[in-house]
């Protein structure tokens, strides 16, 4: 009985060494989510939805320019799962982040931790982009979500893939808001006008 209980146990260990590191390691939050999504966000407190929103629409523009980004915003232990020790180590977790998502194709990642980034799969100009950065100017997850949302148009220029024009880090595009308030001023212009043509007609059938 101890025999079998001992081969038993080195099938065990045997089966444990061949697996992949994905399987091994399970357990680290971001690398489950990155396998759908663009964008890990922190657990608690939550991103601002306005700054969700812009970071969400920038990886997709990336993706739309072919520099799929993946997004991995760690603001505490908690966000790693299996690995806190990797918590102020953003390009030891890049690192092996990497290797649970970019099976079996390589793509842009971005990690950003309140003390920085870490990065893999990008060219020598983007990482060098990186590397200029200045870190986020907080440590709450807003911070670190506003932090990504100018580091991505930057990395994708720097990679020869601009993305096209999009939110901004506030959440909205400026262009957008001109357009807005030049339709307002031209409506209220508009029924200024009309007003006054009325009251003439008015008049001069009186």
């Amino acid at each position: 009985m101890p025999r079998r209980a001992g081969l038993l146990l080195l099938t065990l260990i045997a089966t444990l060494a061949v697996l992949p590191a994905g399987a091994r390691a399970d357990g680290d939050p971001a690398s489950d989510v990155l396998l759908g999504e663009n964008v890990f966000y922190p657990y608690t407190p939550p991103v601002s939805a306005a700054l969700q929103r812009t970071l969400d629409a920038q990886t997709a523009a990336a993706a739309r320019a072919r520099f799929p980004i993946k997004v991995a915003l760690i603001a505490s232990p908690v966000d790693l799962g299996v690995v806190p020790d990797l918590f102020g180590q953003p390009q030891k977790y890049a690192e092996f982040l990497d290797q649970e998502i970019s099976y079996p194709t390589k793509q842009p990642l971005l990690v950003v931790m309140p003390n920085g980034y870490g990065v893999q799969g990008l060219s020598a100009a983007a990482t060098a982009t990186a590397a200029a950065l200045p870190k986020p100017s907080g440590k709450s997850t807003d911070d670190l979500a506003a932090a990504a949302a100018k580091a991505v148009p930057k990395l994708a220029d720097a990679s020869g893939h601009p993305l096209a024009a999009g939110p901004s880090a506030a959440g909205g595009t400026g262009s957008t808001t001109l357009v807005i308030v030049v339709a307002l001023g031209l409506a209220a212009f508009l029924t200024a006008a009309a007003l006054v043509v009325v009251r003439r007609r008015r008049t001069t059938t009186r």
